[in-house]
């Protein structure tokens, strides 16, 4: 597809449909496939996917339109963007730092990512030469939680895997709006929703599809205690991949013609459907195996292995399962490294090509020894000091300092400035929406949102206060 050019030579999406593909590859990553899941079964399924649903309509979605309106008014990197619409405005630029905060955040979370990214690769290895061998299911389900151990306590194996997957991403993201994140999305996205779709029809003549669906959509109000709607609206805002500046720049890369009021309606209902269908693909597997929906990260890398181990054609399902859980990986790493390479190719003056590749080998760099936190520098831990990082190693501090400080931090000063500081005129033209719906997004951006991103970020900080 061809990329239209600004007067100003900014690239812009080639059309609605493919702004709304790579913006929905941004969000439907690891947080949809082996977050959601795992947050939803530590948090009593059904009361916590229920609240979810509604802090995506009530936080989420808000949020979302207000990022992608600075990004397209502004027509440049996210800080720079929300500058614009704050002079516009009459404002202090200092206003940027918030999209400053967002790009070294979505910067942060692409060099775990990444690690995680790794494993993806390392498993999609695995189920293909099980394929080629035929030795999976003679080996038996029990030894997946020492191959997992094995891999973990394997420094460089972790790094190279690592380096492949930074590699993988830097190369996309190399070509460019339209021939790299476009593409990505255009093109692996459907694929990835025919994996996750035929997983959910394969679960549900195998596995327990009954009691996945009891689990995930039963309402059990007494579940719903404080620490679960904090943690719901937490993964509403990891999940759509907001507070990161990442919308901001997908929105100004966005043209004038695109309402982006049903857009950014299309992209949230998309990404929680893709949360939800991917419970309904991995549980009725998990529970026909008779095993713990609630097993944290071994949910995907231990707990889904086994249960492959005890179906029909377990080993053919695991691969095409991690061949799936790796296009949503991509599309999401894809988006964070592009993040910063618009703010450092505008700031900077520079090309494309070195710039990505600065920023990926740095990436590399902090994301190895986020790597060697599961092995040589396990028993390091530099902000042990700090009640918030006490315990944590590089990897946990890095996951830590993102999701419970940046990005909320991130959304909480774009609701605010979407909310009381920019001038309501240069948004609400052209964010595509009317009458009540207006009313009340005015309303909850700048009040409903702040209020709850504000009391996201105290108990991030400070998680004493729910008593959990």
């Amino acid at each position: 597809m061809a990329v239209t050019q600004s007067a100003g030579a900014r690239e812009h999406w080639s059309g609605r449909t493919a702004f709304i593909l790579a913006a929905i590859g941004s969000a439907v990553g690891l947080g949809n496939l082996w977050r959601f899941p795992v947050e939803a079964g530590e948090n009593g399924g059904g009361a916590f996917v229920l609240f979810y649903i509604a802090c995506v309509l009530l936080i989420g979605l808000p949020v979302l339109l207000s990022e992608v309106l600075i990004g397209r008014h502004g027509q440049a990197s996210a800080p720079e963007s929300v500058r614009r619409v704050a002079r516009e405005s009459g404002a202090s630029e200092n206003w940027a730092i918030l999209a400053l905060i967002g790009t070294l955040a979505v910067f942060l979370i692409l060099t775990f990512y990444s690690v995680l990214g790794g494993w993806v690769l390392y498993y999609i290895g695995f189920f293909g030469g099980e394929m080629l061998s035929g030795g999976y299911t003679e080996r038996g389900a029990g030894d997946f939680p020492a191959i997992f151990d094995a891999l973990v306590a394997n420094p460089v194996l972790l790094i190279v895997l690592h380096g492949l997957f930074m590699a993988i991403t830097a190369f996309f993201v190399l070509r460019g709006v339209s021939k790299g994140i476009e593409f990505v999305a255009t093109y692996m996205l459907p694929g990835f929703f025919v994996l996750l779709v035929g997983l959910v029809i394969y679960g549900a003549f195998t596995g327990d599809i009954g009691g996945a669906a009891t689990y995930l959509f039963t309402w059990d109000a007494s579940a719903l205690t404080g620490p679960v709607m904090l943690a719901a609206v937490g993964q509403a805002l990891f999940s759509i991949g907001l507070g990161g500046a990442l919308m901001i720049v997908f929105g100004s890369y966005a043209e004038r013609g695109i309402n982006l009021g049903s857009t950014s309606g299309i992209i949230a209902v998309a990404d929680t459907s893709v949360a939800l269908i991917a419970g309904l693909a991995i549980f009725p597997i998990v529970f026909a195996a008779g095993l713990d929906p609630a097993g944290g990260p071994g949910l995907m890398f231990v707990s889904m292995p086994t249960s492959f181990a005890s179906i029909p054609g377990g080993v053919f399902i695991g691969f095409l399962f991690f061949i799936m859980v790796f296009i949503a990986a991509l599309t999401s790493s894809v988006s964070l490294l592009e993040v910063p390479t618009s703010w450092a190719m505008e700031t900077f003056g520079t090309a494309r090509a070195p710039t990505v590749i600065v920023l990926a080998v740095l990436a590399f760099v902090i994301g190895a020894f986020a790597a060697l936190s599961f092995n040589v520098l396990a028993e390091f831990q530099p902000l042990g000091f700090i009640p918030l990082f006490e315990g944590l190693g590089i990897f946990d501090i890095l996951d830590t300092f993102t999701g419970k400080l940046m990005l909320p931090i991130g959304a909480l000063l774009v609701a605010i400035f979407t909310g009381w500081v920019a001038d309501k005129k240069l948004l609400d033209a052209e964010n595509g929406i009317s009458g009540g719906l207006h009313i009340l997004w005015r309303f909850l951006i700048a009040w409903l949102c702040p209020l709850v991103l504000t009391v996201i970020l105290l108990v991030g900080i400070f998680p004493g206060l729910t008593g959990g």
